[in-house]
């Protein structure tokens, strides 16, 4: 007795093969879903930036004079400056933080010493705290009166009242990186902890056999492997400090001054404070350039990687 072929069993009909082939129609969910909440609002902010929208108005010329009044206002050209030196700053200290915090835990689980889950726990708190809450928790520590935390602690070691942390021009936007850097920490602990679990451990043991020392295995060997991983969590955790917020409209307001105005904030305080959205778009705009060329500068250096990687192999 002949027994059926695989296709009669499965009920193989001949234009199901080519059908199950076609599978865009799995991603037209998704491209709507992206073209509606990103590919729109960019295309609207664009077309609003060339405008002289105000909030609450339904009248609109086409113009430029959004971004001429942009770049003629000497605060832009402060939170331009700002916004570069805080979000720098932070992702520096953030990176090299959460990889010592990370390369702590990781050695710290190889010699199985116990409390590493509750530390990473800690850590990984201060990522889950919405910005909002964090910018509350440091209002709070950086109190410019005797109930402040950092000013009942540290007012007696310098000898005055009170320390104006959020208040002096020089200080406050030391006050918020300090924030943003605990904040942004866990990220980069979360990378780089990852990166160094797929790390095999005959490379470190080779090294050690050679002689290598603890700090020349890291020099070496760690970082090497780490270096794409790394990238990443340089790209991502950039672009998330560059369009920082929530935290920083709590903390500061922008203030002293302009000191601690963001291009983010610097967004909502021409939108909501001003009432010019064409101004409000038009720096959105900025913001988003920035955002790309990021980007754009972070594929580049990726795509010369692996070209350079290719041409050794």
């Amino acid at each position: 007795m002949t027994r059926p072929t695989a296709r009669a069993r499965v009920g193989w009909r001949p234009g199901l093969t080519a059908r199950r082939q076609r599978t865009w129609p799995w991603f037209v969910p998704i491209i709507a879903m992206m073209v509606l909440v990103f590919v729109y609002p960019v295309i609207e902010i664009v077309r609003l930036s060339f405008t002289d929208a105000m909030l609450g108005s339904s009248e609109a010329n086409y113009t430029l004079e959004s971004y001429e009044r942009m770049f003629n206002d000497p605060a832009f050209a402060t939170s331009l400056r700002v916004t570069f030196t805080f979000a720098i700053t932070s992702v520096v200290f953030q990176v090299l933080c959460g990889f010592a915090i990370a390369l702590l835990l990781y050695e710290a689980s190889r010699l199985r010493i116990r409390g590493t889950v509750i530390v990473r726990t800690i850590v990984l708190s201060a990522w889950a705290i919405p910005g909002v809450v964090v910018g509350i928790v440091w209002t709070l520590i950086y109190q410019e009166s005797a109930a402040g935390i950092l000013n009942h602690l540290l007012s007696p070691i310098f000898g005055v009242d009170n320390i104006p942390f959020l208040s002096d021009p020089n200080l406050a936007l030391v006050s918020a990186i300090v924030a943003s850097v605990w904040r942004g920490t866990a990220m980069s602990m979360i990378f780089c902890y990852a990166g160094l679990q797929t790390i095999p451990h005959e490379l470190r043991e080779a090294a050690a056999v050679d002689g290598a020392s603890w700090w020349r295995q890291l020099r070496s060997v760690v970082i090497p492997l780490l270096i794409p991983i790394l990238a990443v969590n340089v790209i991502t955790v950039t672009v998330e400090t560059f369009n920082t917020f929530d935290m920083m409209m709590v903390l500061t307001g922008g203030g002293p001054g302009y000191m601690t105005e963001v291009l983010a904030l610097r967004v909502y305080n021409a939108i909501f404070d001003q009432f010019r959205m064409g101004q409000g778009a038009a720096t959105a705009v900025v913001l988003l350039i920035i955002d790309a060329l990021i980007i754009a500068v972070f594929l580049w250096l990726t795509n010369r990687s692996r070209r350079a990687n290719a041409d050794t192999n």
